[in-house]
Parts: C-alpha cells; structure tokens; sequence
C-alpha cells in the first residue's frame, strides 16, 4: 500500500436525536488524497445529484459536499424543517468533492471494533438498509460502511449509518454481546471470493485508528465477525489481508 499522505477533512458535530446529547469532538487524523485526489488541488465545484443514504439530513449533506444548506433548500424548493426521504434524490448546486463527516461521541460502551464484507459484488448503506429491513430488522444493522464503487457510491467512501449517529446498539453481531459494545463497519464486497480494493483498505486503515485511538480500544479487540467467539461465519471472508492491516493500523496510529 502506498505511503498515506496527509489532508485535513472536516469532522463536525453530529445532529444528535433527543434520545442523544449533544456532544463536541476532536479534530480526526488526516485522510489519504488516494480516496478524496480532489482535495489536494484547486477544487472543482458542480451541480450533482445526490440520493439520500440513511441517516443524512440536509446538514450532513450541506457538510459531506461544503455547501450551505440554504443553496440546497433552494435548489429543491425545500425549507430548513423539511424532513428528507431515504431514496430522495437533490440536486446540489455547486458541491465540492464530497469528504466524510465523522462524529466522535463520548461513550465507554465501546470496547470492540467488528469488521465485516457485506458478502456481495456491490451495495451502499441504502440498498443493506433495505435489506436488512427485510430481514425485519431496523434499518441498516451496521456503523459504518465503506464502498467500492459501486451503486454510484466511491471506492473507498465512508458512509455513517443512523446507528452511529444515534449511538444505538448494532444489529451486526449476536455472538459475545458485541452489537451492544462492537462497532460494525462493514466493507461492500465478497472477500471470500476477491480481495479488498486498496481505497476500501486505507479507508478502512482511517477510520479504525480514528475509533481506537478515540474510545481506547486495543488492537486485540479489533476482529472480524468469524474472529468473535461464538460466531460462525467466515465473514469479513478467507482473503481479508489481516496481517497488512495490523501493520497499518501500527503504522499510522497517531
């Protein structure tokens, strides 16, 4: 893997639900421009659509793409309360490249990070939204999901799920209690079949040392779900690269 580069990217406070207080947090550790390239040089701004994921509210949108919240508003004849739809599609005037906004919530209910493959060629937080709803489940059961460019997401894109954004228990892995204190991150794809695009792994790299350095979690306590005792799976898949992920998580450890 190449050498990670530094650039800054914004992480903002979350709009916590009133079952949630809200809370600040502390600048996150730069990202590779592997992921975001737009971002090292001039940005280029332009009209895109973009469909609502779960969880996304017109301030995590106005964040994700550096835009005012007022311009959205206007470009979809919307008003500030209006309350966005999952599969809602907006157009946003003038967005920069879009960067991940990541909140950090004091808690000492995480001991673990749990890391899963969705177990399929392609997907996004919106399509395991639905599914997992199916399974009749509340929405998506993972915190995070890391693309692979499919589903008109970015290889390598982090989305944040409303269970992170709510601080509510997951619903991603039964065994050892860890949907109450495991933080899932599921990676779109089948590593049991193909291997982990190298976006998805720095991505991965990111945002793990970003949650373990935070809540003071040990690299022991960072597995995937066949990992966990008492679960009976071979998910995140038989060709996850354990060992470069281990020497990049103590590489780029703050």
């Amino acid at each position: 893997m190449k050498k990670i580069m530094n650039l800054w990217i914004i992480i903002s406070l979350a709009v916590i639900l009133s079952s949630c207080a809200r809370m600040p947090v502390k600048p996150a550790p730069s990202l590779t421009q592997e992921i975001y390239p737009q971002l090292t040089g001039p940005i280029v701004r332009q009209d895109i659509f973009h469909v609502v994921a779960p969880g996304e509210t017109l301030w995590r949108i106005s964040k994700m793409y550096n835009v005012k919240i007022e311009d959205i508003t206007r470009a979809n004849n919307l008003n500030k309360s209006t309350a966005l739809e999952i599969g809602q599609r907006l157009r946003v005037p003038q967005a920069a490249p879009i960067r991940p906004v990541i909140a950090l919530f004091p808690s000492d209910k995480w001991k673990y990070i749990i890391i899963h493959h969705s177990a399929t060629d392609a997907g996004s937080s919106l399509n395991l939204n639905e599914l997992h709803k199916r399974r009749g489940w509340a929405g998506i059961g993972y915190d995070f999901v890391i693309d692979n460019g499919t589903d008109g997401k970015g290889d390598g894109q982090i989305e944040v799920s409303p269970r992170w954004i709510k601080q509510e228990k997951g619903a991603h892995c039964q065994a050892a209690d860890m949907n109450s204190q495991g933080i899932g991150i599921c990676l779109v794809g089948n590593f049991s079949k193909e291997a982990v695009s190298e976006k998805q792994m720095v991505a991965l790299v990111y945002l793990v040392n970003i949650l373990r350095e935070y809540y003071k979690i040990p690299k022991e306590k960072i597995m995937g779900h066949g990992q966990v005792p008492g679960a009976r799976t071979e998910c995140p898949g038989k060709y996850f690269p354990w060992r470069e992920f281990y020497s990049e998580l103590n590489s780029n450890l703050r």
